[in-house]
Order: structure tokens, then sequence, then C-alpha cells
């Protein structure tokens, strides 16, 4: 991390309210109150949205809907751990949210999702997962 950002966080007071809401939905999909099924998570999703996944593979909508349907259809329990939430405007109503994520006390990747404030709700454009290969580095 340069200098310049070490100092300073992304995190700007006039973006900490868009911080709270939006650290409350994260990790995408794994928010029982946002919805379990294949509508609720098409609503969450605005109509281009696409990930990369940790593996490096890009997948598009329709295949994490599908995912998302196979996932939700049995009973399941995540472990997972979120930390060191940051946000940054990047224009009106879209905002970039990173954070880290522990999945299982084990993997540690870093998450990233650009989120687009619409009319009463919010849709997600984009998400990306990285794994850490040290996971004690924190920068």
């Amino acid at each position: 991390m340069s200098a310049d950002l070490k100092g300073k966080r992304e995190t700007d007071s006039d973006v900490d309210s868009v911080l709270a809401e939006l650290t409350h939905r994260e990790p995408i999909f794994h928010r029982p109150e946002f919805g379990t099924t294949r509508a609720d998570f098409d609503d969450l999703m605005a109509p281009g949205y696409w990930e990369v996944g940790a593996s490096g593979r890009r997948y598009d909508r329709e295949w994490i809907l599908d995912e998302l349907e196979k996932r939700y259809s049995l009973p399941h329990e995540d472990h997972w751990e979120t930390l060191d939430f940051e946000c940054r405007r990047l224009a009106v109503n879209l905002y970039l949210l990173t954070y880290t994520l522990i999945q299982n006390a084990s993997r540690v990747t870093r998450r990233a999702t650009i989120w687009q404030r619409t009319e009463g709700s919010w849709k997600i454009l984009y998400h990306q997962g990285t794994i850490v290969q040290d996971p004690d580095a924190r920068e």
C-alpha cells in the first residue's frame, strides 16, 4: 500500500452511511434476510451482473443464479467472518466495497463488490474474490 493511503483509509465521512448499509449486505448471496430464492437473487443483481471467482474464472449472471438455486435447495451452514470493510464512491450512486472474508477459519480472500443505489434498493453490478496467499499479510 502506498504511503499516501496508509495514513488515510478510503472511507470518508460522506460515505459512512453507505458503508454501514453495504457492510450489512456482504458477503453477497449469504444474507438470508435479503433472500434465498432464485427470484430474490435475481432482484439483487443488475441485468449485466458478472463476477470473477477466486480461481480467476469469469461467471455470468445465469451461471450464478443456477449455482445459487442449487446451493439453497439443500440445507447448509456458512461459517464466515468479514472484516476490514472500506467503501469508495466511484460515481453518483455507484460504490466500491472491499473487505476480507475468512471462510471456515482457514480460507482468506479479499473481496470487492461494485454496488449501485437505485430507487429504493441496491443492485450488485460486479463482484470479485482473490485468494490471499499469505493470510498473515494485512496490506
